[in-house]
């Protein structure tokens, strides 16, 4: 017997970062695989245009201004997306910013960014759309919530040990939530992109350190953000009985 393995007319979800890089990405393919996909992000007016592109493509999507930190807005974007498509069932928690520099400088400001960012914005983003999933999953239907980490949570690079650990929590979280969740027919995927063509790399502020990004770029073809926006499709619309609990994605070239 065959499966249905599509997203067509089923899903609800929702991305957050969703303005650039594997945000956009995962957006417009879940999108094109048939789920009404909610933008959040701050920039609304990269949003915007998005979803005027999806649209375009005969996707149906919607921009929701939203900061992950903010627990405010996100009750808003809860309401919006409610009011729009209904509740939820496929949550990408995709949001985050890396900030690499020397140990030694002791940037405490951008430790904390990273930190409310990768780790807290996360948590609060999963903290207010939960309940939807664990409905649907109730209600029979799949539910899933795909938490987007890095190699960096295990591989170590000189001057990324802050931006590494806030993504080590977010892997461990993804394996320790699973405790909670898959016993409800929740499905938690952790996915570990490795170097990855986006906007993540243009905030990095040392010349010497951008240097040698730049330096892997020309050395080994990068991943681009729609490699991932795949694999999410893919672990997404597996039948509900299969979790793909962790996947790294890495360049073929990449060691």
């Amino acid at each position: 017997m065959s499966i249905d393995t599509s997203l067509t007319g089923r899903r609800v979800a929702v991305v957050t970062g969703a303005s650039s890089g594997i945000g956009a990405a995962t957006a417009q393919r879940l999108a094109a695989e048939g789920a009404k996909v909610a933008l959040l992000a701050r920039r609304e007016d990269r949003l915007t245009e998005l979803v005027a592109k999806i649209t375009a493509d005969g996707g149906t999507a919607i921009a929701v201004g939203a900061d992950v930190t903010d627990q405010d807005t996100l009750d808003r974007a809860l309401a919006t997306v409610h009011e729009a498509y209904g509740p939820v069932d496929l949550l990408v928690n995709n949001a985050g910013v890396m900030l690499p520099a020397p140990i030694q400088d002791g940037r405490i400001d951008e430790w904390r960014r990273m930190i409310d960012l990768n780790v807290i914005g996360l948590l609060a983003a999963f903290r207010t759309f939960t309940p939807d999933l664990l409905a649907a999953a109730e209600a029979g239907r799949t539910a899933d919530v795909v938490n987007i980490s890095s190699i960096g949570a295990w591989m170590a690079f000189p001057a990324y040990s802050v931006y590494g650990a806030t993504k080590a929590a977010v892997s461990t979280f993804s394996q320790q939530v699973r405790a909670d969740l898959g016993p409800k027919n929740v499905r938690v995927t952790n996915i570990e992109p490795g170097l990855t063509a986006s906007e993540l790399t243009q905030h990095i502020s040392s010349g010497e350190l951008q240097g040698q990004v730049d330096g892997m770029f020309d050395a080994i073809e990068a991943l681009t953000s729609q490699d991932i926006a795949d694999v999410v499709a893919y672990a997404t619309s597996r039948a509900r009985r299969l979790n793909l609990p962790s996947i790294v994605a890495m360049p073929t070239q990449q060691a």
